[in-house]
């Protein structure tokens, strides 16, 4: 199993609940081909730079799901025939490249707290 990102697009829905039924459907179509997802975040609605499919907006969500590698072109076209689903991308994570960026986020709040304490103790002289 592999891990994934795939942001999806919604367009048309007015209300959370509608939201709500639309990423279970998305989500349902990953756990039917064996897949387990890790996390969703609903990044709010949209608005196109352009008119697509005579729509202006959609709401965006990113959820990041495990699957093996050899579904994902049966999960993209289980998607085509999906309603709800406006616009899917799905992209592979590097795991490597996440844990690099773990450790220099790990070192950038290390500084920053040393020099909040840094500057704590000048204040308190």
């Amino acid at each position: 199993m592999k891990k994934y990102e795939a942001l999806y697009i919604f367009v048309g829905i007015t209300k959370d609940d509608a939201l709500e039924a639309c990423l279970e459907k998305a989500a349902a179509e990953i756990t039917k081909l064996g897949g387990n997802i890790i996390s969703s975040e609903s990044l709010g609605k949209r608005t196109f730079s352009r008119q697509l499919s005579k729509r202006d907006s959609g709401v965006y969500v990113k959820v990041v799901f495990e699957l093996d590698p050899l579904k994902v072109v049966e999960l993209v076209n289980r998607y085509r025939l999906v309603e709800d689903v406006f616009r899917v991308q799905i992209l592979a994570i590097d795991e490597r490249r996440e844990a690099k960026l773990a450790a220099e986020r790990a070192a950038r709040a290390e500084r920053q707290a040393k020099k909040d304490a840094a500057a704590g103790e000048t204040q308190n002289v």
